[in-house]
């Protein structure tokens, strides 16, 4: 039997376990069940308690850390913060990071009171189960912890399921319990992945030769194959950007990503084509990616609705090799993990095309096999060249007003040319996202949530993105608009408390729901001079910028700004750039003032769409 070691508690076991793990910041909202397991980890000093605002902010700030550093952690408490902080572990449910979700209950006593009399206290439910149901629905892994003896092996089991799955559990802890005795951890935890057998060998053998006979069944005019990989979102989640490098190192093969892995490998690569996004992508991408290339190989990438712009479904010209399976045209392969499947392909393409034998420019070729190409660029260091310089630091008319794109450009020559630091882009949902998937970022140099879409998301993100010790160095830079900013502005107030120097752009274009308009009607887009916006899109105005003053303190400064002319962003960016500003003193937040019709030209395709039909 194992002995009880004098001084472990189950508060301490699972702090032990939480530090183990490296997470060095566990967020959340504390309350009276929480309480006790807080002062057991201030007492061990491994772990820095962040207290937010909201426990949205915190499970934000968990899922940011977590996409960073591997895995990040959330404590609330019963009902009440649970079920707030319920939406964020849903999104990281969906969007594979592993988050652990700690919810601290009412007591052993009072759950016995409640079935002896019926006595309810605060924040218990009828339904004993409550809690545990809903977050069931969104973990891999969820237990309630009644019992001392059984709290070690409940806790290993989860945080197991959490670092084997990449997903989030749940640990349901009883106050009473914090303090009592339990056993030291004894086993170091470690993932447990699915076993690699000769049956799973023969299975990636066949997803293999499949790949292969896809790229030999559909080479260009000149008979030369011509692939592209679209590499996703598993390339981040399972860590494997260097097996992405080497493969399309060795091979030479083109690639591009999905807006969820821009920037899990350096876009600086010879091989990197740009970011594919359906009908939303750049048109230069979007040329060389579905036109050009004969077929797409896609690794670790999801075919949601956001990564595919428009587009409905993939093709029989398509692999895409996901979620534990490969498709490869109308055959499908389960059971081929991506960390076996990437070394593999790359040692197969290397023996059949030889090392670097996929190399090719398809900008450069599509521009000699068209002829002249008008305002296309005629290779791929032009594209780029493109996009870094689409607006340098020339002074821009006074009464030039910003407009989305003109933002975003200036924004990615400040990034490549101008600035001495190290930035961490923090997307949210919507125009935001669309606008800033074109910035030319490093390896690491870009977050967001492209799936689950929680507006507002990239406000208390950007809080967990600063603490990973990964990207500490990094200041946030963060782009979000007016409707989600004004579900999460509070989450401001962490970045101030904690000296966070992040920049918050704020996209007010006149306070409504812009996306929501282009998604139910768009043609509102097409005619400057349309009525209003649909009634339910439109926002309450606020002074975004002046919130600084609100959360700003006399040893935690925060700075706002109101900006409304290209001149205004230049005169900003160069104060960004002087490490003796003031404004670089704490967080800064930038009010951004567009007008209302105007929204990012990678939407261009669904006001044009709709138009079209309109007209007839």
């Amino acid at each position: 039997m194992t002995a009880i070691i004098r001084g472990c508690t189950v508060a301490r076991y699972l702090a032990l376990r939480l530090a183990e793990l490296g997470i060095t910041h566990l967020f959340g909202v504390p309350g009276n069940h929480l309480g006790p397991f807080l002062t057991t980890l201030r007492a061990e000093d491994d772990i820095e308690w962040v207290g937010t605002p909201t426990e949205g902010g915190a499970g934000q700030a968990a899922d940011a850390y977590a996409r960073i550093h591997g895995v990040g952690a959330a404590a609330v408490t019963y009902s009440v913060g649970a079920f707030n902080l319920l939406n964020a572990c849903g999104g990281a449910y969906v969007e594979q990071v592993p988050l652990v979700a700690i919810n601290a209950s009412p007591p052993y006593e009072q759950w016995q009171n409640y079935r002896a009399v019926g006595l309810l206290t605060s924040h218990m439910s009828p339904r004993a189960e409550s809690n545990l149901d809903v977050y069931r629905q969104v973990t891999v892994d969820a237990q309630v912890v009644s019992h001392p003896g059984l709290a070690p092996g409940q806790i290993d089991a989860a945080l197991t399921a959490c670092l084997s799955e990449r997903r989030p559990v749940y640990l349901e802890i009883m106050e009473d319990l914090w303090d009592e005795p339990c056993p030291e951890p004894e086993v170091p935890l470690v993932p447990r992945e699915r076993p690699f057998s000769a049956r799973g060998q023969t299975m990636l053998d066949h997803a293999v030769q499949a790949v292969l006979t896809l790229v030999e069944e559909h080479p260009g005019p000149d008979g030369r194959p011509r692939p592209i990989v679209w590499a996703g979102e598993e390339i981040d989640r399972f860590r494997l950007g260097e097996q992405l490098t080497g493969l399309v190192e060795a091979t030479g093969v083109p690639f591009c990503t999905t807006v969820g892995a821009k920037a899990v490998v350096d876009e600086d690569l010879p091989q990197f084509h740009g970011v594919y996004n359906g009908r939303a992508s750049h048109p230069d991408v979007h040329a060389v990616f579905k036109d050009w290339a004969t077929c797409r190989i896609g690794l670790g990438a999801w075919s949601t609705s956001k990564n595919l712009g428009g587009e409905q479904s993939v093709g029989g010209d398509w692999v895409m090799a996901a979620l534990g399976g490969v498709s490869v045209g109308t055959s499908y392969f389960p059971d081929v993990q991506l960390r076996h499947l990437l070394p593999a392909l790359q040692d197969a393409l290397v023996k059949a095309y030889g090392s670097g034998g996929l190399a090719a420019d398809y900008y450069a070729e599509s521009y000699a096999h068209h002829g002249s190409p008008g305002d296309r660029p005629a290779a791929l260091e032009h594209h780029r060249a493109s996009l870094r310089a689409g607006a340098a630091r020339s002074r821009h008319p006074d009464g030039q007003r910003l407009t989305y794109d003109g933002v975003f450009d200036r924004i990615n020559h400040f990034l490549n040319h101008d600035t001495g630091e190290d930035w961490t882009v923090v997307s949210d949902a919507a125009f935001s996202l669309i606008g800033s998937m074109n910035l030319s970022l490093p390896a690491g140099g870009f977050l967001s949530q492209v799936s689950w879409l929680s507006i507002g998301w990239s406000v208390g993100a950007a809080t967990g993105a600063a603490l990973a010790p990964e990207r500490e160095d990094a200041r946030p830079m963060v782009f979000v608009g007016d409707g989600a900013f004004q579900e999460t502005c509070q989450e401001l107030s962490t970045h101030t408390r904690l000296g966070l120097r992040s920049v918050v752009f704020v996209m007010d274009n006149g306070h409504f729901y812009g996306i929501e308009q282009m998604l139910v009607h768009p043609e509102f887009y097409a005619d400057q001079d349309a009525a209003d916006a649909d009634f339910y899109n439109v926002l309450h105005p606020w002074h975004y910028d002046r919130l600084a003053d609100v959360f700003a303190g006399k040893k935690t400064p925060a700075n706002g700004v109101s900006i409304t002319h290209a001149s205004d962003l230049d005169d900003l960016l160069s104060r960004l750039d002087d490490p003796a500003d003031p404004v670089n003193a704490g967080p800064l937040l930038v009010r951004v003032r567009l007008h209302r019709h105007d929204y990012p030209r990678a939407m261009a395709y669904k006001v044009t769409k709709e138009t079209e039909q309109e007209n007839g």
